[in-house]
C-alpha cells in the first residue's frame, strides 16, 4: 500500500491536532486497502517549521505506532501546498 501526502481535515488545528488528524485518515485508508499500521514499511513525514514542531508531532507519532512496530521514518522541513499545513505523512505498508 502507497498512501501519498495525506495531511490533517482541518488545516486551522495546531501541530498535534492535525498530525491525529492525518494519522487516523492514514489508518481508515490502510484499512480500505486491506493493512493497517502493525503493517507500515516506511513513513515519511514534512513539517512546516521542524524546529518548533518537532516534539508535538513525534509525541503523536509515538502514541499512534503499536509498539514494535515503528516503520523506517524520515522527518524533513518542507513548504506545504498551503500555509497553514504544519504535516504531510507518506507512508507505505504490507498487506494484512
Amino acid at each position: 500500500v502507497y498512501l501519498s501526502g495525506q495531511v490533517a481535515e482541518d488545516p486551522d488545528a495546531d501541530i498535534q491536532e492535525q498530525t491525529r488528524s492525518t494519522l487516523a485518515r492514514v489508518e481508515g485508508l490502510l484499512a480500505e486497502a486491506g493493512s493497517n499500521k502493525e503493517h507500515l514499511l516506511a513513513a515519511t513525514i514534512y513539517l512546516r517549521d521542524v524546529d518548533n514542531h518537532f516534539a508535538l508531532m513525534n509525541e503523536v507519532w509515538n502514541t499512534w505506532v503499536p509498539e514494535g512496530h515503528a516503520p523506517a521514518r524520515a522527518c524533513g522541513e518542507a513548504k506545504l501546498a498551503r500555509p497553514e499545513l504544519k504535516v504531510e505523512i507518506i507512508v507505505d505498508a504490507a498487506y494484512d
